[in-house]
């Protein structure tokens, strides 16, 4: 029987988690649902975080098909807001943002032991860093309408997982009150 590992404290500062809002995943044969909403709702976290001097840290997901690396599917959705400065780019090829990369680690290096989650997609990627951030000890909220699929199910895949990443731990909220300014982590 494995023994279960207790987390490590972590810090107490906070970071949004942009994952994988990249130009191949809106040119699917299904459209992302509310694809303008999400972008909207996920450029408004940037700027509250940003206006907080909250980091943003980019995740872009790679692969041997439509999310080659350096290619114009893998880049960043022209209208999402761009990393700016020093902002961190995380480049993976698992559905964890956590998984094969040295996020952990640049968290830690930040002091970070909050963590917002948005981006693409909801019951893949979404799904697997909020479920990872949430086992490795971070305090993890989930804009509630910050994220989306391609699915032709998306709608219920949204409300299935919200509702199931809330009963794993995480605090799952709409954007419009996600406030950097006057958040404070849980204890």
């Amino acid at each position: 029987m494995k023994s279960k590992i207790s987390p490590k404290p972590r810090g107490a500062g906070m970071a949004l988690l942009v994952i994988d809002v990249q130009l191949g995943l809106f040119k699917k044969n299904t459209p992302l649902y509310r694809a303008t909403e999400i972008l909207a709702n996920i450029n408004t976290l940037i700027e509250r975080s940003r206006a907080a001097g909250i980091p943003v840290i980019y995740v872009q997901h790679c692969n041997d098909s439509f999310l080659t690396k350096d290619t114009p599917d893998w880049q960043l959705h022209p209208d999402l807001i761009q990393p700016i400065g020093d902002e961190l780019r995380i480049s993976k090829h698992h559905g964890s943002s956590f998984e094969g990369t040295l996020l952990e680690q640049e968290l830690d290096r930040r002091g970070v032991g909050s963590l917002t989650l948005a981006g693409l997609v909801t019951h893949g990627c979404v799904k697997a860093a909020c479920l990872d951030a949430c086992a490795l000890g971070y305090r993890v909220t989930l804009a509630a309408d910050g994220h989306s699929s391609f699915s032709k199910d998306a709608p219920r895949l949204i409300e299935e997982w919200n509702a199931r990443l809330e009963q794993a731990g995480a605090r799952v909220i709409p954007v419009a009150n996600i406030d950097f300014v006057t958040e404070m982590p849980r204890a």
